[in-house]
């Protein structure tokens, strides 16, 4: 649900994908709701393998689990054929629990929007 990680920092991961209209997620060449939130969580995840990786060679990326999404919007529904940004921005991360804001844009058209607190599983 990632195609290319355009951004990793401290705050911030910038990911891009073009939506395949084979996608399991696109219904009728559309690009469904479940699609744009998968999209910011797999954007999250791809930040945490990313810095594991940066961490030390062959690291293991901790596992993370979406425990709630709040303030969802979703303004428009994307086209098969597009590319989809997202960015996540870290609100907040304490006691293993990341707190984060994603947005999913086509060009400067916002797609959707919202906050996720993603459980991390330190092995």
């Amino acid at each position: 649900m990632v195609g290319d990680l355009l951004k990793n920092d401290e705050y911030q991961t910038v990911s891009q994908m073009t939506i395949d209209a084979e996608n399991i997620f696109c219904d009728n060449g559309v690009f469904t709701e479940p699609g744009l939130i998968e999209n910011i969580a797999q954007t999250a995840a791809a930040r945490m393998g990313y810095s594991a990786s940066q961490q030390s060679e062959g690291a293991t990326p901790p596992k993370g689990f979406i425990g709630a999404i709040s303030k969802l919007a979703i303004h428009r529904f994307p086209k098969a054929g597009q590319t989809l940004t997202t960015t996540v921005e870290i609100k907040n991360n304490i006691f293993g629990i990341l707190l984060i804001s994603g947005k999913s844009k086509i060009g400067e058209d916002l797609m959707a929007e919202c906050e996720m607190k993603i459980f991390v599983e330190n092995e």
